[in-house]
């Protein structure tokens, strides 16, 4: 499917008929049951996926050398579909794809705990899966367990419809093959206020000081030892809640794992990571962090900060109508160059042993399509600004459009930061016990100074307990580096 990929003018058609609809996005909105470790399909042609017209449709645009794949079908191994589900439209994606190169997706249904497993169990009994969601594991990790097959046959990166990501790109490149192609930045974890608190407060916008190149670690931890200090003792207050430890240490710019391209090395002890993470532990020592879990921005007025990824800004919203919330990247350090951010990667893996790369190379063509091209673009704004609501009619979430303005552009200001520690196995990443002891390591070291505090007291402690753990895993993986 080389040389598919220049767009002629698409023309946008909205209409705008707001009836029960969810924000479509790569998250994971569509939930699978358990299926035993089989996995059960939801086909693509089920009636009950579609509508009869999408309330935000794309008209007929034309995409130069689109190969018609003659309904070929895809089986996508996944905890969510992604086709329409719940009275959602169509994503702009599926659109194309089905419209455009006349492509098919087939639901294989998983769970959470199950979806590693049931890969594992189709790839080894040649049941079929040809396409699973890019996770943090996949490398090196499932690259190293031989799960996957290199992309490079089917998309054409040359093209230049890739350029405004190909850092990323180049960054997943391993042993000389493109396992991971990347068509987007997904899931920014991000802070959710109240400037209707701020005002109340006498603190300054973060926005607008992120606006003046003013949000940084400073102005951070004053707003929220002011915000506290106010407090009329009635209610005690908190700085910040959520899960944002790795958005603290990645605010610098730097990784624990470091890759060249040939070879993972150790950066545990770079100093930028040290000063994140004694800012973590001050959070901490001035009582300044909620370690209760909220699933959206709380309502109760005695917490400043909310961090998390951007899913929970619409519930956060509808939980919160008059609070004018806003969200604002990280702050920076007070010696960094820039802002960085802490995010995802919207990817789609080629499953080991797919004879279907054709077909898989040209979805992600068309989720790149839908990132890049301005009317799609719209077209996913506008799916994305419809309400969430329930079968009732009640408002369950919704999203302003300068908070979508403010989040795509934080995507394309900022630089998107990436740790390959996260995809080097259950030693490296997982919740373990849910103990210090029993977490993986890069669990530890984002959140053990918030969140253990008994068992870890210092990063010099912490560091050193888990920096030669860490050599022995990066040898396992470089040795596997052709």
């Amino acid at each position: 499917m080389k040389n598919l990929t220049r767009i002629f003018a698409g023309v946008l058609s909205l209409t705008m008929l707001f009836s029960m609809t969810a924000c479509g996005g790569s998250s994971e909105n569509g939930g699978g049951g358990s299926n035993g470790g089989g996995g059960s399909a939801s086909s693509a042609e089920d009636s009950s996926h579609y509508k009869e017209k999408d309330d935000v449709s794309v008209a007929e645009a034309e995409v130069e050398n689109a190969k018609d794949l003659g309904g070929e079908t895809i089986y996508w191994l996944a905890t969510y579909d992604l086709n329409p589900t719940n009275n959602n439209d169509r994503s702009v994606a599926m659109t194309l794809f089905e419209d455009q190169f006349h492509g098919k997706v087939e639901w294989i249904q998983c769970t959470s705990d199950d979806k590693f497993d049931t890969l594992t169990n189709r790839i080894l009994g040649g049941d079929p899966v040809d396409m699973f969601p890019y996770e943090w594991d996949a490398l090196p990790n499932g690259v190293y367990k031989d799960q996957y097959q290199p992309l490079d046959d089917y998309i054409d990166l040359e093209d230049e419809v890739w350029d405004g990501i190909r850092s990323a790109i180049d960054m997943y490149e391993y042993n000389g093959k493109h396992y991971v192609v990347p068509y987007a930045i997904s899931d920014p974890l991000l802070i959710t206020y109240s400037r209707q608190m701020c005002e109340e407060n006498g603190l300054d916008d973060p926005y607008e000081l992120y606006k003046k190149d003013k949000w940084d670690w400073d102005a951070f931890m004053d707003m929220m030892k002011t915000f506290v200090k106010n407090g009329d003792g009635s209610t005690e207050r908190y700085g910040i809640c959520g899960w944002f430890g790795q958005a603290v240490v990645q605010s610098t710019g730097k990784t624990i794992i470091n890759f060249d391209g040939k070879q993972f090395t150790n950066n545990i002890s770079d100093p930028d990571i040290e000063a994140a993470e004694n800012l973590l532990a001050e959070m901490q020592s001035l009582n300044l962090y909620d370690g209760t879990w909220y699933g959206n921005f709380p309502d109760t007025g005695n917490i400043l900060f909310y961090g998390m990824a951007d899913w929970a800004l619409n519930a956060s919203n509808a939980k919160n109508p008059d609070a004018d919330l806003m969200v604002v990247p990280f702050p920076k350090s007070p010696d960094a160059d820039e802002y960085y951010l802490c995010g995802n990667y919207a990817a789609k893996m080629l499953v080991k042993n797919s004879t279907k790369g054709d077909a898989v190379g040209t979805y992600i063509l068309c989720e790149r399509l839908a990132e890049t091209n301005d009317e799609y673009r719209e077209a996913a704004k506008q799916k994305a600004l419809i309400e969430e609501k329930s079968a009732s009619g009640n408002v369950l979430g919704f999203r302003t459009e300068e908070q979508y303005d403010a989040i795509m552009d934080y995507k394309e200001d900022t630089t998107t930061v990436f740790d390959f520690g996260y995809g080097m196995g259950s030693t490296m990443y997982g919740d373990g016990d849910y103990t210090y002891e029993t977490r993986g390591i890069m669990n530890n070291l984002m959140d053990a100074l918030l969140s253990y505090p008994d068992s870890v007291d210092s990063w010099a402690v912490l560091r050193d307990n888990w920096s030669a753990a860490i050599d022995d895993v990066i040898k396992t993986y470089n040795a596997a580096i052709k």
